[in-house]
């Protein structure tokens, strides 16, 4: 990770920090939490404190957060078959839980991510309410925490606090 990039996310305005924050998760309770507690001396310090943030929301925070994800549509060279299939999944999946279908591809190829996705999809379709709920949050919380890896492994500017939004980054919220 980039350590002027922590730097400067240590030293940010407290506004410029939340608002990077929120492009790595849409929770303003989690955005203020870490935020509020920085300088953090490393990126691993700064990880931890996501991560136990994430897991400190309560089920209407990661409702909300779930339901302000922006989801990208199938990238261009996505064949037509292929676009109509992921969108159909998409609907049926927020038509059966309420919020966006999410999912973290950071371990995946990106020209793994269509099928990916799609299979993800099929099979948490089989999840009661409460699994999938508890499916989300961990695919929320590993979406903000690999959005906010790159966020400090990368070089940044105070004029540009979305750099770490979804459609920018492996991790993708479909």
């Amino acid at each position: 990770m980039h350590q002027a990039s922590l730097d400067r996310f240590n030293e940010a305005p407290a506004r410029t920090a939340e608002a990077l924050l929120l492009g790595c998760c849409r929770s303003r309770r989690w955005a203020e939490r870490i935020a509020a507690h920085r300088p953090y001396p490393d990126p691993d310090a700064l990880l931890a404190a996501a991560d136990e943030a994430s897991y400190d929301l309560s089920v209407q925070e990661i409702a909300d957060a779930l339901a302000r994800e922006d989801p990208p549509g199938p990238g261009a060279d996505t064949p037509p078959a292929a676009q109509t299939a992921l969108l159909a999944a998409h609907d049926t999946y927020e038509n059966r839980f309420g919020h966006p279908f999410v999912i973290c591809l950071d371990a995946h190829a990106p020209e793994e991510h269509l099928d990916q996705t799609l299979a993800g999809i099929r099979f948490r379709l089989g999840n009661e309410r409460d699994e999938e709920r508890a499916v989300a949050a961990d695919e929320l919380r590993r979406l903000a925490r690999g959005r906010l890896a790159r966020l400090v492994r990368e070089p940044w500017t105070q004029a540009a606090p979305r750099t770490a939004a979804p459609a920018a980054s492996p991790s993708v919220a479909v």
